[in-house]
């Protein structure tokens, strides 16, 4: 019996590296990174505790000019975030608390808001991965243990078709 092929993984697109050394820095790459993004896209962010995820996403928030403070949502998974102008509405998922796959999150109906929204998930690595083959996937490095460090290493690689002609590059000014 022949095993079906695995499904090819989407190729890396564009890759940038960005050193971040305040939660401002933070807060303007989100800004910056907001004007890159579009209705359909699907942001990953990792990182240790206190990497600065929240913050990178209340900068995007700010960017895309939507409704609400942009906060942890920890304890709802899910917050949606409507435009004040005619854009398209932020959705900021925190999967930390969730233990299975994209099953669990059916719940949520991301793929039903992934056309119109930019959808932000934190902590989503093999949970949200199967809602498309196009995504930004950002990883957030800091110093871990008993330090005030603020320094941030961070990775922003865009896989699928989506991210082949992005210009991550202009992130870094």
């Amino acid at each position: 019996m022949e095993r079906p092929a695995a499904p090819a993984a989407p190729h890396q697109a564009a890759e940038i590296r960005l050193t971040i050394t305040s939660p401002e820095q933070m807060r303007e790459l989100g800004r910056r990174l907001a004007a890159l993004l579009r209705a359909g896209d699907l942001v990953m962010l990792s990182g240790e505790l206190g990497a600065g995820k929240t913050t990178l996403t209340r900068g995007l928030g700010e960017g895309l000019g939507v409704r609400g403070a942009v906060t942890s949502p920890t304890f709802v998974i899910a917050r949606v975030h409507p435009s004040l102008g005619g854009g398209p509405p932020l959705v900021h998922v925190d999967a930390y608390r969730l233990a299975g796959g994209l099953d669990e999150m059916e719940d949520l109906d991301l793929d039903v808001s992934l056309p119109e929204s930019v959808i932000v998930v934190e902590w989503g690595e093999g949970k949200v991965e199967e809602l498309t083959d196009d995504r930004l996937q950002v990883v957030i490095h800091r110093a871990v243990g008993d330090t005030t460090d603020e320094v941030r290493h961070v990775t922003l690689a865009g896989l699928g078709q989506r991210w082949a002609g992005a210009r991550l590059e202009a992130l870094s000014g």
